[in-house]
This record gives C-alpha cells, sequence and structure tokens, in this order.
C-alpha cells in the first residue's frame, strides 16, 4: 500500500478590536485522483483597513483560489493554474474598484493581501501578493519565506506596493521547494506576527503538536493579549505523510492490469472483434478492431510483453489515453468511449481511414506550395491545443500523422508527450532526456535541455522542408551535435530551386522556424504559419534586389545627382 499525500491542518482567526473580520483562510483537501493531480490548496487573505469592503476582496480571494483551482485542467502545472487564478481574480477586484464611488481612491476599493500554498506530491508551491507571511519551521526557528509587498515613507507610515484589486495587472511572488515529512509550516496576517515572537511561535506548536488548532488560537490570542490593533489570523500546516517516489497512483491502477495476449483475425477481447494487423513493433502491435456495441471501426494497441518490467514505457503507454481525453480538437487523435469493463493493458482509439503523412509524401514527390501549407496549418491547429494545455508533443514526425480520406490531418501517437502537470508530481517517473526520432526532434533536446513549444515548431518546420525537398535542412547533423558550438555551425541547405516554384521569402520563413537557438525561432506557431501566407516585411526586404537592378534609370539619375551635387561642393570651396 503506497502512501498519500497527508497533512495536518490548525487555524484560528479573530476580529480583534476591529468592528469586523476582514481576514479570510481557507484549506482544501480533495479526495483521489484530484489529490494527485491537483494537490492541497491553502490560502490566506487579510483585508486593509482603510476600505468597507476589503472583506469582500478577502473572501472572494481565497473562495476563489480554492474553487478556480481544482477546476483548472489537470494538464497544467500548479504555477499555471494557481496565476492564472489569481490574476482573474485580480482582475475581477480592479474591476469592482472601478464602478465604484471610490474608483481615484485605491485605499478604499476592493483590495486585499493574498498568500497561498499548494502541496502537489512532494513539493509545495508558494504564491504571494502583499504582506501576510509564509513561514517554515527550520529547526527551533522561523524561516519567512515570502517578502513582505509594503512602502514605508516615514516612520509608523507605511502603505502595500503589491496587493490584489490595486493594478489591472498583477505580479505574484511565485517559489516552489521540496517539502519532507514533518515539515511545518505558519501563515499569519500582521496583526499575529508583529505583535508575537518567533520563539513563542515554535514553542507553542511543538508543545501543541497534537491539537494545531489550540496552537493557532493560542498564538492569536497572545498577539491581542500583547497589544495588536488589527485582526488576527494563524495557519499551521503539517506535512504528515507524502507519496512514494516510485508511485504514480494516476496510472497506477492501469497499469496492474495484465498484458492482453497476441491477437490474431476473428479473435475478440473485452467486446472488440480483431480484424487484423495494422502495425507490429518490438514496442507495441495495433490491429484495426470491431466494437460488438457500436459497431464501430476501432484501432486497437497493446504494449509489447517484451518491455513488461519498464514502468518509464508503460506510462508512457498508459498516458497516451489519459492525454487524448483531455484534448478535444479535430486534428488530434481521439480515443473510444470506455463502456465495458478492461480486463487487459490496451488502448482503444479512433480508426482513420488514411495514410500517414510519410507516405503521402512519397505517393507525392513533388507537392504544389498551397498543399503543402494546408497540410501544415492542420498539423499546427492540433499542436496549438496541446500547447494551450500545457503539452508538449516532443515527437512530431510524418510516421505520427494521419491525412485520411477527406484531407483532414490529425496527430497521432502521444508516448513521448510531456505534461507540465504531471511532470510537477515527483515519482520515478522520469521521460528519456530523448523521447522523439533525431531526424525531427529540436537541437536543445541534445543538450540536455528541457523543450518548449519552439521546440515542436522545429519539428514542423523540418516536416514542411522535408515535404517541399525530400530532405532535411540539416541533414542528420543536428544528432551530431552535442555542444552549443557545435550547432552553431550547422549549415541550412536552401529549399530553393530552379525546377521548384518557391518565392525567396518562403525560404527565411522555413530558416526561422528551423533556427538551431530556440530564441531565434518563432515565438508562437500563428506567427510561423502567418509567415507561410504573408511575405515578412523583414525578408521581404532582405531579399530585395538592389536599386540598379529594380529601377536602372532611377539608380543613374539619382548617382548623377549626388556627383553634381559633390562636384558644385568642391568648387565652393
Amino acid at each position: 500500500m503506497t502512501n498519500r499525500l497527508n497533512i495536518s491542518v490548525g487555524q484560528y482567526s479573530d476580529k480583534g478590536k476591529k468592528d469586523i473580520n476582514q481576514d479570510f483562510h481557507g484549506v482544501y483537501i480533495p479526495d483521489e485522483p484530484m489529490l494527485t493531480s491537483k494537490g492541497i490548496a491553502v490560502v490566506l487573505s487579510d483585508g486593509i483597513s482603510s476600505s468597507d469592503v476589503s472583506h469582500i476582496a478577502s473572501e472572494s480571494s481565497v473562495s476563489g483560489f480554492i474553487s478556480d483551482y481544482y477546476c483548472t485542467s489537470e494538464t497544467w502545472s500548479v504555477k499555471q493554474s494557481a496565476e492564472r487564478v489569481l490574476r482573474a481574480t485580480n482582475s475581477w477586484l480592479y474591476a469592482q474598484s472601478q464602478q465604484s464611488t471610490h474608483r481615484f481612491n485605491k485605499d478604499r476599493g476592493y483590495v486585499c493581501t493574498c498568500s497561498a500554498m499548494v502541496i502537489k506530491s512532494r513539493t509545495t508551491h508558494i504564491f504571494h501578493v502583499g504582506d501576510s507571511r509564509v513561514y517554515r519551521l527550520n529547526d527551533q526557528s522561523l524561516e519567512q519565506l515570502t517578502n513582505d509587498h509594503r512602502l514605508w515613507v516615514a516612520e509608523g507610515k507605511s502603505y502595500l506596493s503589491r496587493a490584489m484589486g490595486v493594478k489591472q495587472q498583477l505580479d505574484i511572488d511565485y517559489q516552489s521547494m521540496a517539502v519532507a515529512e514533518g515539515d511545518t509550516f505558519f501563515l499569519a496576517t500582521d496583526g499575529v506576527y508583529e505583535f508575537v515572537n518567533d520563539a513563542f511561535i515554535v514553542n507553542t506548536i511543538n508543545e501543541h503538536a497534537d491539537q494545531l488548532d489550540e496552537a493557532a488560537k493560542l498564538i492569536v490570542n497572545t498577539a491581542y493579549e500583547q497589544g495588536s490593533d488589527d485582526n488576527l489570523t494563524a495557519q499551521i500546516i503539517r506535512i504528515d505523510a507524502l507519496p512514494d517516489h516510485e508511485t504514480s497512483e494516476l496510472y497506477q491502477h492501469i497499469t496492474e492490469l495484465p498484458f492482453a495476449p497476441l491477437l490474431d483475425a476473428r479473435m475478440t477481447m473485452d467486446g472488440y472483434r480483431i480484424i487484423r494487423a495494422i502495425h507490429q513493433s518490438s514496442r507495441s502491435h495495433v490491429y484495426l478492431a470491431l466494437d460488438d456495441d457500436t459497431g464501430e471501426q476501432v484501432v486497437i494497441k497493446t504494449p509489447s510483453v517484451d518491455l513488461r518490467d519498464d514502468s518509464a514505457y508503460l506510462e508512457r503507454f498508459t498516458m497516451e489515453e489519459w492525454i487524448a481525453r483531455r484534448i478535444n480538437n479535430a486534428h488530434v487523435l481521439k480515443p473510444c468511449k470506455q463502456s465495458r469493463k478492461r480486463n487487459y493493458l490496451y488502448l482503444a482509439m479512433e480508426f482513420i481511414e488514411g495514410q500517414t503523412l510519410k507516405q503521402w509524401m512519397i505517393d507525392n514527390p513533388t507537392p504544389d506550395l498551397e498543399t503543402v501549407r494546408g497540410i501544415i496549418e492542420q498539423v499546427a491547429k492540433g499542436l496549438r491545443a496541446f500547447h494551450r494545455l500545457e503539452m508538449l508533443h516532443q515527437d512530431l514526425r510524418p510516421d505520427n500523422i494521419m491525412i485520411d480520406s477527406t484531407g483532414t490531418v490529425k496527430i497521432i501517437d502521444f508516448g513521448s508527450t510531456r505534461v507540465a502537470g504531471i511532470m510537477d508530481i515527483s515519482s520515478s517517473r522520469q521521460q528519456d532526456d530523448i523521447l522523439g526520432t533525431a531526424q525531427y526532434t529540436a537541437p536543445e533536446y541534445f543538450l540536455g535541455q528541457s523543450g518548449t513549444s519552439r521546440s515542436d515548431l522545429f519539428s514542423l518546420g523540418v516536416i514542411t522542408y522535408q515535404m517541399l525537398t525530400g530532405r532535411l535542412p540539416y541533414g542528420v547533423d543536428v544528432a551530431r551535435c552535442k555542444s552549443k558550438s557545435a550547432q552553431n555551425k550547422l549549415n541550412y541547405k536552401t529549399v530553393l530551386d530552379d525546377e521548384k516554384e518557391i518565392p525567396v521569402w518562403f525560404d527565411d520563413v522555413l530558416k526561422k522556424a528551423v533556427h538551431p537557438d530556440p530564441y531565434k525561432r518563432y515565438g508562437e506557431l500563428s506567427e510561423f504559419i502567418f509567415d507561410l501566407r504573408q511575405p515578412n516585411k523583414e525578408f521581404i526586404n532582405k531579399t530585395r534586389p538592389p536599386l540598379m537592378e529594380r529601377d536602372p534609370v532611377l539608380f543613374w539619375k539619382s548617382t548623377t545627382l549626388m556627383l553634381t551635387i559633390l562636384v558644385l561642393y568642391l568648387l565652393s570651396q
């Protein structure tokens, strides 16, 4: 039985000497599978005393974070999910202030601080705006993990330099750190930490280790007795158990299924009748099958029994269906609905009646430019669906692109896909350095760097180049370059050919898309696709012929005029 993430919580809040309590706080511990995929959320918010509506801002920040964070995609990283939610809340608070009578006085608007923690797997992620604080108990002392966003203008006079709802744009402090069992975190508003010392907080937490609510209450009451004139809130979070490194609970129940037997025509498995084998390799077996319930043709993919002990491969295999179920795009392969109990380890996907792009390129060795554009634009639409969910395909190649009988292009095979939300989970599930096919893999992977959306763009650029020329822009040299200096020496081969009608500027588009340096490529797929159809001024000016070739008469007139001016100037000296 594997360990699950488990924490102990202590919380207490009091209005103190104020008329109302403008502090809000919350902790949410979801059930599985949300516990593994999204983690535990802890939030603390403090309203500002000068505002009569600040308590609304605090409550909205806390409740909004807890509810909306768990509605974000499982594929997003914690950072992406939390920051999206916080910025959305900030925009709403700012809009409320702008619509109120206090739109010109930010100290009277919907303003508050916000400190949030997300504990996911074996890592805690901290997001901070304002002057609430997050501490970690370090031996017998407190280590402050956040910086106060408060600007002091005179003795005893200060204001928040950063807070929720103050500006339309929100700058969020973010950090992540590994956690261990027994780690304890303390969150507090300024009404607490300004009136009790670190030693008292540490001793109180240690002495009431089994009653953290009582510890939080005692800390708050002591701060009140020490003269605090503000609202007071304290939260104590202790890590009691962490998931094992070796376990990924998202996939464990699937990988425990037995391997499917070797299948042949007319055999049945879980309600699927095998028609024929489509593809077999040392890594997987792919079959065309008929769903007995729906009568539809489907594709069944089973892992090779030779890899039954390769846990990393098995997790990548099961991840394909997990990814496919989270992408809804016409240009991405979709999974079949699973309406029956699964007794074996396999994937059931839609059947695409058509051919791979690799076969299409063999059948169409000299395609026209417009046909190439049409195919690449469809692939890009599929890729954007991955990138919007913080996924990288990482193995885009002609074999993994299908063209059906209607001309619709679909991306298939997600076994190498990197999912930011899954990479947040600390486990043995580590992807190999290079999972894609070397000829289409971006150069940065060969340097041991992590990929970005520009890496998938490189692969798409290579495919575009190959469709037009039948060769690769750098041959096979990219895979041999294991240093930056070697990559700088890569020699791009132009697509321009006397026998092909390709605009000069189009070659510059491809050259930029497949540049060895990712920061010199296009920043977005949309930019690349746009430039495939619209001559970029940067490239037009670069390839524009000299004035003498474009207009010889104008060239000589201009030259004569300049010489005349020069002679007149010399004669006047």
